[in-house]
């Protein structure tokens, strides 16, 4: 294949990690990655301990927050919950930038929120990250992925195994990609 007709793609080797703040050091970030497997996501730890294991670590939690096991966090400080919240079995918040779900929210198991992505016209793949907005009285279903930049309008329900890539208007029901 001649140069010029070469296909254009990222080259992953030059990938770096501009643009992206952890937020902690990288011992804070050890410690939690240490409280979240071996206390946050096991089945024997008391769910009542785990908003509190968040706030230790920089979460802002209401109250009367459910967090079932097996739950991934990628940063707790740079999440938050409102009160009478509900997070199910493997659901997983990985939260490059923050997550702000408000009160009244159900996610349901294997519920995905997903702030991080990549530029894939950039050369060197480069993040392409935003924040996440669940508000208040929320259902996002089973196995539902609510993509990076993406806020979902109060009321709203996210059907089992959706993908949200777009704003949810509130009260709106997401049911594989189609609104109703």
């Amino acid at each position: 294949m001649t140069p010029d007709l070469a296909p254009s793609y990222p080259r992953l080797g030059s990938f770096t990690l501009a643009g992206y703040d952890k937020g902690r050091s990288i011992a804070w970030q050890a410690a939690w990655f240490a409280a979240e497997r071996l206390c946050f996501s096991a089945w024997w730890f008391p769910r009542r301990w785990r908003p509190a294991l968040l706030r230790l670590f920089g979460a802002e939690v209401g109250s009367g927050v459910v967090i079932r096991h097996d739950v991934r966090v990628l940063w707790p400080w740079k999440l938050r919950i409102g009160d009478d919240t509900w997070v199910g079995e493997q659901a997983w918040l990985l939260n490059l930038e923050p997550i702000d779900i408000g009160s009244n929210v159900c996610l349901s198991q294997g519920a995905f929120l997903c702030t991080g992505s990549h530029d894939r016209r950039s050369p060197d793949f480069r993040y392409d990250n935003g924040p996440i907005a669940i508000a208040d009285g929320v259902w996002v279903c089973a196995q539902a992925l609510v993509l990076r930049g993406v806020t979902v309008g109060t009321g709203s329900t996210i059907g089992a195994r959706a993908v949200v890539a777009h704003d949810v208007p509130p009260g709106s029901t997401v049911r594989v990609n189609e609104y109703f």
